[in-house]
Parts: C-alpha cells; sequence; structure tokens
C-alpha cells in the first residue's frame, strides 16, 4: 500500500478516534468485539472506544484502495462480537449453555403475528411489473401508501407527499446517503451523545463525515430537568466548539424515541432543537424509526412531521422503518421523507444501489394498506408485550438495587451500574462487560454510546419471557460476585435523585 494510502487511512482513523481537542467522538467499541476472543491470561485491552490506526494500517491488505481499507477496518473491528454470538447464540434444546444476547436491539415479542399476517394469501402476489426494473426510489404504489401510512402515524397536519418519499433497503442505507449528499469530505455532524454508536460508521462509509458529540450528563439539577437531557444550550456550546477547533458541522441528528435513553421528546423540546439548526443553517436529520414502541398509555409521542410549522422545511429530513416497530430488520426497508426536491434526487441516485425486491415492495405495501390489522391486533398487542417485559426487566433491576432511566419507549433500559466499577474507569467498565459475556450474556456498555460517565450499560428487554429470565439470572450471578470487589467504591451521585420529579428507578 502506498505510503498515501496508510496516511488517508490514519487521518481516517484519528478523525473517528477518542474525544480529542475538537470534541469528536470515539468509535464504537472496536476492541470491545476483539475482547471476546482474549484469552483469560491475557490484559484487558486499555482503549476500546477507538482503534488503533498503525494496527488497521499493518493489516490492510495490499489489493485495497484506502476507502477499501478502511471499510475492511470497520468490518474486522465492529462486526466480530455480533459474529461469535450469533454461532454461539443460546437454544434452549440445542445450545442451553448459549450466550444470551440482550445487546441487539430488536423486538422479538411478536414474531409469531408478523409470521401470520405475512404468510397469508394476499401476501403472495407475484406480476411481471415486481420483477423488472422500476423506479430506484420505490414504485410508486409503495411510495403513496407509505405516504398515507406516515401521514396517519405521524399526525401531520396535511397529507404528505408521495413524491417525497424514498425507499431503502436499512436506515444504515439512507444514513450513508444523506451524509454523502449533504457533507463535504471531513465534515460533522452534531449528535447528542450517548447515541447509537453504529450511526459513526454510517456517516463515514461512504461520504467521510464526522460525528460531534453533544455530552449529555446523569445530573439533575432541578425538578424540571431529568437526567441526559438535552438542550438549546448544549447544542450550542458543542457547536461553537467544533466551529472553533475549525470542524465544519452541517447538520443535527435527533433521534427520538432516543437509543439508548427511551428520551421523547415534547413539542416545545422538538420547535427548540428545529429553531437552533435554522439559525446556523442546519440541516436536521430526525430518526423516528421507534415512533409505534411507545408502550406506556401517559406518554404521548409527537413526529416532527406533526408540527404545524417546520421551521426549515428544505433542511428537515424523517427517517422511519419498519425494523424496529414491527419487528421486522430482517427485510431491510427504510423510508426518508423530505421536501428538499435536490436531496431527494441526490438520494435517488445512490438508490440503484441500496434497493428493493419488486416483491417485498408489494408486501410493504399490502401491511401499510392493512389499518385494521395494525391498530386492532398488532399494536395493542405489541405494546401490551413491551409494556410486560419491561416490567419484569424492571423488576429484576429494583431487587438488585440498579439505578435505570424510567421511560416507557423503545426496547432498551439504560442501567447504572457504576457501583459495581471498583474504579469509576472505563477500563473497569470494560472488565464488567467482559465477566458479563464471560458468563454468557451479552450487554452493550455505555462507552459503545460515547457516554462521558463510565458504568452505564444498555439492556435489551424486547425478547421472550424464558430469556430474559436466563439472562437476567446470568446477569443477577456477575453482579453478586462483583458486590464484594466494589464494596467499598465510591458512590455515583446519580444514584440517589429522591421524591417528586426523581426520573430513576431504583
Amino acid at each position: 500500500m502506498s505510503t498515501l494510502a496508510q496516511k488517508e487511512i490514519r487521518m481516517a482513523a484519528t478523525s473517528l478516534g477518542s474525544s480529542s481537542a475538537q470534541g469528536l467522538p470515539s468509535n464504537e467499541g472496536d476492541d470491545v468485539e476483539r475482547e471476546c476472543s482474549r484469552k483469560p491470561d491475557q490484559k484487558p485491552l486499555k482503549h476500546y472506544g477507538v482503534g488503533d490506526p498503525s494496527t488497521m494500517v499493518s493489516s490492510s491488505s495490499p489489493h485495497l484502495s484506502s476507502r477499501g481499507s478502511i471499510n475492511k477496518w470497520f468490518w474486522d473491528s465492529f462486526e466480530g462480537i455480533q459474529r461469535t454470538c450469533q454461532m454461539d447464540e443460546y437454544d434452549e434444546d440445542k445450545n442451553p449453555n448459549g450466550i444470551i444476547n440482550l445487546s441487539i436491539s430488536e423486538n422479538k415479542l411478536c414474531l409469531d403475528l408478523l409470521t401470520r399476517r405475512l404468510s397469508q394469501s394476499d401476501m403472495l402476489w407475484v406480476e411481471p411489473s415486481l420483477l423488472q426494473y422500476t423506479d430506484w426510489r420505490g414504485h410508486a404504489f409503495l411510495r403513496e401508501e407509505v405516504a398515507r401510512f406516515l401521514s396517519f402515524y405521524c399526525k401531520s397536519p396535511a397529507p404528505l407527499k408521495p413524491d417525497n418519499v424514498l425507499v431503502l433497503n436499512g436506515s444504515i442505507s439512507v444514513f450513508s446517503a444523506l451524509a454523502t449528499v449533504l457533507c463535504e469530505v471531513g465534515e460533522a455532524f452534531l449528535i447528542p451523545a450517548p447515541f447509537y454508536g453504529s450511526i459513526t460508521r454510517h456517516v463515514h462509509r461512504y461520504g467521510s463525515v464526522r460525528l460531534v458529540s453533544v455530552h449529555l450528563d446523569s445530573e439533575v439539577t432541578g425538578m424540571e430537568t431529568r437526567p441526559f437531557q438535552l438542550t438549546v444550550e448544549k447544542l450550542e456550546m458543542a457547536f461553537q466548539g467544533a466551529k472553533s477547533e475549525g470542524v465544519k458541522v452541517k447538520g443535527l441528528i435527533l433521534i427520538n424515541p432516543h437509543n439508548p435513553l427511551g428520551d421523547v421528546y415534547s413539542v416545545e423540546e422538538l420547535q427548540g432543537y428545529l429553531d437552533f439548526a435554522k439559525r446556523h443553517e442546519l440541516h436536521v436529520i430526525m430518526d423516528e424509526v421507534y415512533m409505534l414502541s411507545v408502550f406506556e398509555k401517559s406518554i404521548e409521542y409527537h413526529s416532527v412531521l406533526s408540527l404545524e410549522r417546520l421551521p426549515d422545511p428544505q433542511r428537515t429530513h424523517v427517517m422511519w422503518a419498519p425494523s424496529k416497530d414491527f419487528g421486522m430488520s430482517g427485510v431491510r426497508f427504510s423510508t426518508l421523507y423530505t421536501e428538499n426536491q435536490d436531496v431527494a434526487t441526490a438520494v435517488a441516485s445512490l438508490c440503484c444501489c441500496h434497493s428493493l425486491s419488486g416483491l417485498v415492495q408489494y408486501q410493504m405495501a399490502q401491511l401499510f394498506r392493512d389499518r385494521d390489522w395494525i391498530d386492532q391486533v398488532f399494536l395493542p398487542e405489541n405494546h401490551a408485550r413491551l409494556k410486560a417485559a419491561h416490567t419484569y426487566v424492571s423488576e429484576e433491576l429494583r431487587a438488585l438495587g440498579i439505578p435505570f432511566l424510567s421511560r416507557g419507549a423503545g426496547f432498551f433500559i439504560w442501567a447504572n451500574l457504576g457501583k459495581y466499577l471498583p474504579e469509576a474507569t472505563f477500563d473497569q467498565e470494560l472488565l464488567l462487560w467482559r465477566r458479563f459475556l464471560d458468563n454468557r450474556v451479552l450487554l452493550s456498555c455505555g462507552k459503545a454510546f460515547e457516554c462521558k460517565e463510565p458504568g452505564w450499560f444498555r439492556l435489551i428487554f424486547s425478547d421472550r419471557i424464558h430469556r430474559l429470565r436466563l439472562g437476567m439470572q446470568r446477569i443477577r450471578q456477575v453482579l453478586e460476585g462483583e458486590s464484594q470487589v466494589a464494596a467499598d467504591a465510591p458512590s455515583c451521585q446519580t444514584q440517589e435523585p429522591r421524591g417528586p420529579g426523581s426520573h430513576y428507578e431504583d
């Protein structure tokens, strides 16, 4: 590989590196994945938020370009743990000692309902047009159904337009496409942290775009505040910090409901974030992939498309997919809604690489069209099962005295295991993560979400009860074994919020 190519790789790795003077986020858990193959007598890796550029260069293939080497590095660094777990996944009959995976955000609670619905005769249709080339943005009949579906469930004040809808094969493709068409190489998006860490790779994969973390903390400063609360002031501080370091910020990524916090933004909060973006002429990418997974009836969800007035509709782009809300991540279906026709056209040109089978498009249109099944069968049962699973895991955490964010959306609980760390460091967080894996349960540690406070973990609860029971049993075994080690560890200041307005469960 040429010296120039090696330099490009090192520059890319640095731009994806651990928090620096530029405030740029580290990559998600690359060395965490490699930790699963570490031998017991080996010392743990000291840093796992960012890969070692020199290691990446030395392992590069002479057959690849610098871009190819970076993508190979992504694969080697980030996919290993999931492959390992898939090969050794728990099965009640075939592999009872396998790994219980409470790390991947998938909804496995309603596969029975989906299997029955997708097996019905109206879904099994083939005609010549479905087997041939079509509009890369998606068949017209599908985009019409998506527009109607989003108009209804997002509660838009006016019907959404099919011409503003694009269909791609998964949210990864949407993030990658938007980053490529909105930013120049090396430019950045703001994103509140902790956040779903894989977005780091998605925006860098084609466009070499960075993320600038808007770091949130768990401290509660008043009755009207909550842990990890995003404010316009924090957005402004991160934006100005990046600007002072010469980093050009082109947009803001918001996840609502939030992954991993479970936050659901109010109308006032959304309006404030959008006004901030308009002041600085920033694009806003709204990821609303969990919008139908708000299972607490007391929580009212507001899509950005429900607002009477968007401050800057030409710079507001909305993502949604059935991967989470319908538990269909394997279908690889995602939608983008944008009123900016230049953006839509530029993304459409990439859709030739990210389109869906005509047969899948037909099935999805049929599913979206069946409003009776969605409203009367699927959503009520899905919400009931999510709530029951959430209740079970919450009660288990309370019994262990573990603080966690009390939310009613998504598939995850954001739990503070800081009291089990002998020292409040990410090295100790990694060791605890490793002990969970050694005990055959996989969680996601906070560093993988760019959390700035060590000790936070994300637990996925959207799984069948017998798997949850076994997973929580294995977690308990690890933590009870740790209790003596951490008995004298200093308590985290965020463990004790009490009384009215408390946002924790413990």
